[in-house]
């Protein structure tokens, strides 16, 4: 491995349970192909709030990457009544303190799922619930009886915006993608560019530009299968170039 620096991409953690424990993890799917397409350094970004604050991790870090999760962006977040769980209010804490911080250092903030979600809702945007019991939408989410992997097996094409940020890095107007996600986007934030929208026209990816800071979110899980995946491998690739300045 070259001994020149490459940016360093603090990804963030949530609170689950090992055994009995309280544990802060990022699942390894999240890690591997981040640092092996992107060619970045990385560390872990605990959800502690009670223990660290953002401004604390925001100068050691080139950019940051907002993960999925099992758990969901909690309603009061968007002004909404309580909906359902499992929340990790810690997590909401850190990742809505992030984006503030890294936007306002003029640093990228990447996210995926659960991260698209709370990019949209810090910058004052809303979410759906109901992305699997809608009529107006298609289902987004596989039946709740099948086994782990088969979710993921839950696929949709998403048509790409002609000249935008996704476009031009897959060299492509249409993709196909998993589609795991029980909430999406309601009301996009202000700003916000689509840049990729579902058959139903739901929101999939958006960017921005926030002063200097790079925006890029997806809401389906490049990091499943990536390696077998050319077009997954092309949004590492392009979190990679934007944290150097190259996107």
């Amino acid at each position: 491995m070259s001994d020149k620096r490459r940016p360093v991409l603090g990804i963030i953690a949530c609170q689950r349970r090992v055994g009995i424990e309280p544990a802060q993890t990022v699942i390894e799917r999240y890690i591997r192909p981040t640092m092996r397409y992107a060619d970045v350094a990385a560390l872990i970004v605990p959800s502690l709030p009670d223990l660290m604050g953002v401004a604390e991790v925001a100068p050691l870090l080139d950019g940051v990457l907002l993960t999925g999760s099992p758990s969901n962006v909690a309603p009061e977040r968007y002004g909404e009544e309580a909906g359902e769980g499992p929340f990790d209010p810690g997590r909401d804490d850190i990742a809505m303190g992030l984006v503030d911080a890294m936007t306002r250092a003029g640093k990228p903030v990447f996210g995926i799922c659960r991260g698209f979600q709370e990019i949209n809702v810090a910058l004052g945007g809303t979410l759906r619930r109901d992305t699997s019991a809608s009529d107006d939408l298609l289902r987004h989410h596989a039946p709740d009886d099948v086994e782990f992997n088969a979710m993921f097996d839950h696929l949709h094409p998403v048509e790409l915006i002609p000249g935008g940020v996704l476009a031009q890095a897959f060299g492509k107007d249409r993709i196909t993608v998993n589609s795991v996600h029980f909430q999406g986007v309601g009301r996009l934030a202000d700003g916000l560019a689509v840049e990729a929208t579902a058959p139903d026209g739901l929101v999939e990816a958006y960017s921005t530009h926030i002063g200097k800071a790079p925006v890029i979110a997806v809401q389906w899980h490049p990091e499943w299968g990536t390696e077998d995946n050319e077009d997954s491998q092309a949004f590492f690739r392009l979190l990679g170039r934007t944290l150097r300045g190259e996107g």
